[in-house]
């Protein structure tokens, strides 16, 4: 319990480190120098005012020197990381090689979500970075099973099924909108999730994507936020379908009835 919780407080300092990738890496802009600013009035954020949670609760919220509202997905990001980081350390703490592949996983998802939210665009460095996870964890990875060419096996195979699934959705899509229904980057992310999570965690990490972007697009329309005909990124979605299947896959079977005759 301890070191979950030390896990916890880990992922809130890494979560804010995230926040500062998401802010500066569609801008091409160092993640290192110069030190954390206001986006608006730029004045550097003294350490004191740069605790994760706390400083947001503190400060109510707002810049200590300019006033300006700070955004609430900054202390959104900081928790979520924090949460994750513990979850994962308490499912997979007794296999370390792949309690670090996944939560690299976990928080290469969270910043290219965060960024396709704000700019509709899926960089392939995150797609590239999870297979590079993927190849680096098959032999760790509890959801492969057999010699390491077997899982060397279920690496190809997933990365393969991943990225082919999403081409085969995008073709289907515009054949029948007449449209782009699927970005590309979309497809190499699928790859790189089919690297991690196998065949089985494609299909099922595709299906609760579905879902969720159902789910938030009718969310939308509902609040008159947007109309049938407004983009809306997929990959955050794909993203939260293969958040689950890390810590723990969902197989397809689960999704479905036998039904006895």
């Amino acid at each position: 319990m301890v070191f979950t919780a030390l896990a916890f407080i880990f992922g809130l300092l890494l979560g804010s480190f995230l926040n500062v990738c998401i802010a500066r890496l569609p801008k091409d802009e160092s993640i290192v120098f110069p030190a954390s600013r206001c986006p608006l009035c730029h004045a550097p954020i003294k350490y004191f005012d740069n605790i994760p949670l706390l400083s947001f609760i503190f400060l109510g919220g707002r810049c200590r020197a300019c006033r300006a509202p700070i955004s609430a997905k900054y202390p959104a990001v900081e928790l979520l990381t924090g949460v994750l980081t513990a979850a994962f350390y308490a499912r997979w703490s007794d296999n370390l090689p792949w309690l670090a592949v996944s939560l690299l996983a976990v928080y290469a998802l969270i910043v290219m979500s965060a960024i396709d939210f704000e700019t509709m665009m899926i960089s392939d460095f995150f797609s590239l970075l999870l297979c590079a996870l993927g190849l680096a964890g098959c032999f760790f990875n509890p959801f492969f099973e057999g010699t390491w060419a077997a899982r060397l096996g279920s690496f190809a195979l997933g990365a393969g099924s991943g990225a082919g699934s999403i081409w085969l959705l995008a073709y289907v899509g515009k054949a029948i909108y007449k449209k782009d229904a699927v970005g590309e980057g979309d497809i190499f992310l699928m790859g790189g999730i089919g690297a991690l999570c196998g065949w089985q965690g494609v299909i099922t990490a595709v299906i609760m994507a579905s879902f969720f972007g159902s789910v938030y697009g009718v969310s939308l329309l509902v609040l008159k936020r947007a109309d049938r005909l407004s983009h809306m990124p997929f990959g955050p979605f794909l993203a939260m379908g293969a958040v689950i299947n890390l810590y723990s896959l969902i197989k397809p079977e689960m999704f479905f009835f036998v039904l006895p005759f």
